[in-house]
């Protein structure tokens, strides 16, 4: 069974978080799983002795973004959050400082649109 403080997290404060999913297994020892992008798992951090104010502190040190209620809108710099681009990639070599910089050329050759 789920610690209050485990259960409060999952119950009340996961479905503020975007990308962040609840997998119920029974019986298993509640864990954060990191994914990659390919669903590789890259991490697991147990939760049994954690806090809900620690779970969300790590939750955010992650990367992942918080709304304010479960149906508010994620601003588009953070819909692949918590994803950081891949280590080996140079800064500006990085998919989404090509992308901006190619949209901000988009915008400046079509002003009209």
């Amino acid at each position: 069974p789920l610690c209050p403080q485990v259960k409060a997290f999952v119950t009340q404060d996961i479905p503020l978080y975007h990308n962040l999913e609840m997998k119920h297994l029974p019986g298993a020892d509640p864990e954060l799983v990191l994914l990659s992008h390919r669903y590789e798992e890259l991490e697991r951090i147990p939760l049994s002795d954690m806090t809900r104010e620690e779970i969300n502190q790590l939750v955010q040190e992650l990367g992942f973004y918080r709304k304010e209620t479960p149906d508010a809108p994620v601003p588009e710099e953070f819909q692949f959050a918590p994803a950081r681009p891949l280590p080996t990639l140079l800064p500006h070599k990085a998919p989404a400082a090509d992308d901006k910089t190619s949209d901000e050329r988009e915008e400046e050759a079509h002003p009209d649109l």
